[in-house]
């Protein structure tokens, strides 16, 4: 069944699309979630930052039924739908395990993580907008996000160091994550847009309170930035 992988895609990605009208909208783990109350968590963006689901999700959408309708038994994206399943599948259910346990939602967020970046490298040069672009939106949010939950976890149970302290991680861990897939790929910048815009969140986050840790995100915004310009596709 060559357009198996195909429909699996589009069923999954349903259900990752709909996932906050089972589970509810997700904005942050909740203070009471951890051990030490993370009430403004410093390694978090601003909650404006979070309206990039909406078009993520629109465009997973667009790109699951594409590519059911024109692309069901194309190699190309077949590679890349195996590892999407893996991410999009267990995914659809992060909302609702973020809600009771957060140390298992970050694990869980890790694996989505490592599975959209294989799917995001097995992505065919052709058919950029439709299969590309979405995936490395998804791709770079999970970079962002993934480090930030780690970075709630480790405040939230005062391991090793204080929140300012794991904002900083929390920073020189994306850019570590973002920079070396971003080369690796030389193509994809939607990727680093996507952590672009998390590291502008984080610095409109601070930007008051903790003016050095802002100023910080917008470096690494503007690091990243560079970096996803020089890796676009030229051809």
């Amino acid at each position: 069944m060559p357009r198996l992988p195909a429909i699996l895609t589009a069923l999954v990605t349903a259900a990752f699309v709909l996932s906050p009208a089972v589970f509810g909208q997700f904005g942050g783990y909740e203070p009471s979630q951890f051990p030490i109350p993370q009430d403004s968590p410093k390694a978090q963006p601003a909650g404006y930052a979070f309206a990039i689901w909406g078009l993520i999700y629109a465009w997973l959408a667009v790109s699951a039924g594409v590519g059911l309708w024109r692309h069901g038994a194309d190699g190309g994206w077949t590679r890349t739908r195996w590892a999407l399943i893996a991410s999009l599948g267990p995914g659809a259910l992060w909302i609702g395990i973020a809600m009771g346990d957060p140390v298992w939602a970050t694990v869980l967020i890790f694996w989505m993580l490592a599975t959209a970046i294989a799917a995001l490298f097995a992505t065919p040069l052709r058919d950029r907008w439709v299969l590309q672009v979405p995936v490395a939106l998804y791709a770079g949010w999970l970079t962002a996000a993934s480090f930030v939950s780690l970075a709630l976890i480790g405040a939230g149970w005062g391991v090793l160091t204080g929140e300012t302290g794991w904002a900083i991680l929390t920073l020189i861990g994306v850019l570590a994550v973002g920079i070396t897939v971003q080369t690796r790929l030389r193509r994809a910048p939607a990727y680093g847009v996507a952590i672009v815009w998390a590291l502008i969140g984080v610095a409109a986050n601070n930007i008051t309170a903790a003016p050095v840790l802002g100023v910080l995100a917008l470096i690494g915004a503007v690091i990243m930035g560079v970096t996803a310009w020089r890796c676009r596709e030229t051809v």
